[in-house]
């Protein structure tokens, strides 16, 4: 699995659809087996869907997202868990080990999502 963190400065970015920088992840028996990042440089959200497709990412984690940018990401087949702040890697671990939803991570205004894959 590919578990994809949009990053500003040393934390989750607060908005995916402006976000520049993408942390990759990829995770085997939730253990990380290697990670890199990437910028993305794609304004229009279609643009950009496809290029975090193309990415091989298969979940993504983060901050607040426009209702259209994330019904394109579920159309493709990308499992988006909006509303998580933080740093990276504490996100990473939570979500690795089942607590992602802890009120530390969440953002002002979500409500903990039901079941995470």
């Amino acid at each position: 699995m590919k578990i994809g963190i949009p990053i500003w400065g040393d934390r989750i970015s607060p908005v995916l659809d402006t976000a520049s920088r993408l942390l990759i992840v990829e995770v085997v028996d939730k253990k990380e087996e290697s990670r890199f990042e990437t910028y993305l440089e794609e304004q229009d959200v279609s643009h950009r869907c496809v290029r975090i497709r193309g990415l091989g990412i298969d979940t993504l984690i983060c901050g607040a997202i426009s209702r259209p940018f994330s019904k394109i990401l579920e159309a493709s087949g990308i499992n988006v868990v909006p509303g998580i702040s933080g740093h990276p890697e504490d996100v990473l671990n939570a979500y690795l080990k089942g607590d992602l939803y802890h009120s530390r991570f969440l953002m002002p205004g979500f409500k903990k999502k039901k079941s995470l894959p």
